[in-house]
């Protein structure tokens, strides 16, 4: 897997297809391996950069406290490496915060954005006490007593029920994450200011996907975002939660294609 060095943290990607380039963000707790069930029909017509951002997959632990604009610079990096000067984002919870930032701090670099269960706004108060719980409690106990309150923030009621096979699978992922990567995300996340007033700068075509079930970021969070991007639309995914891509993959590898072939459709000739 290739990889770069950064402030002291190696950042792994891969480097798939050809055709226009797209940029894959994960969700917190996971990996580029989430895109899985949609990367073949990504890089049967794009150029898919899949990143692991610090401290998750096959990167590095973060060797510091860092914030949400370093896993821009991160991204951007590895786009530098790659000679790609302008990309499609697409990006999952944490990932799609740090598209949005990328959108709004290099907009040369962003050519459309596809943002899924993912937040605009500076994390509420009592969310913020939640985490450094769950920080702590991965410190001193490990992952695995803190699973039943974790997976139904990731995966919605229907998966639960339905696909016990594939919340088990990622839970013992949850479980094998270093705890020094899981606290500092945590305060990153924590720290993070709110960008939605600033949304409305964003001028390059927008989809907004969330799960239906989405008990950590939900819906009304992306509408919000939906509402402030001028022409963004919104999709809200039934029988999904946090990780939707992962929860009904066809449909969201469906809204992926339709999204990213507009983004083509609109590019300069």
């Amino acid at each position: 897997m290739p990889s770069l060095e950064r402030q002291g943290a190696r950042i792994a990607f891969t480097d798939e297809g050809t055709g226009p380039p797209v940029v894959l963000g994960h969700s917190f707790l996971c990996s580029g391996e989430m895109w899985a069930p949609q990367l073949p029909a990504l890089t049967a017509r794009y150029r898919v950069v899949n990143v692991d951002y610090r401290g998750h997959g096959g990167s590095s632990r973060p060797p510091r406290a860092f914030g949400l604009y370093d896993l821009v610079d991160d991204v951007l990096a590895v786009l530098d490496e790659l000679s790609i000067e302008r990309a499609a984002w697409v990006g999952l919870s944490i990932g799609g915060m740090v598209a949005l930032r990328a959108a709004l701090a290099a907009p040369e670099r962003v050519a459309g954005l596809v943002l899924l269960d993912t937040s605009a706004e500076a994390e509420r108060r009592r969310k913020r006490a939640k985490h450094r719980a769950l920080a702590l409690g991965a410190r001193l106990l490990g992952m695995r007593p803190l699973l039943p309150a974790v997976l139904p923030l990731f995966f919605g009621r229907t998966t639960l029920e339905t696909r016990p096979d594939l919340v088990a699978a990622w839970a013992a992922r949850f479980e094998a994450m270093d705890h020094v990567a899981i606290s500092r995300t945590l305060t990153a996340l924590n720290r993070r200011d709110s960008v939605l007033e600033d949304l409305g700068r964003i001028r390059v075509p927008t989809a907004v996907v969330v799960g239906e079930e989405d008990l950590s970021l939900p819906p009304a969070v992306s509408r919000r975002i939906a509402a402030a991007i001028p022409g963004a639309e919104l999709t809200v995914v039934p029988g999904a939660g946090h990780l939707a891509n992962l929860e009904q993959p066809e449909r969201v590898t469906e809204l992926l294609l339709v999204a990213l072939d507009g983004v083509r459709a609109s590019a300069p000739r």
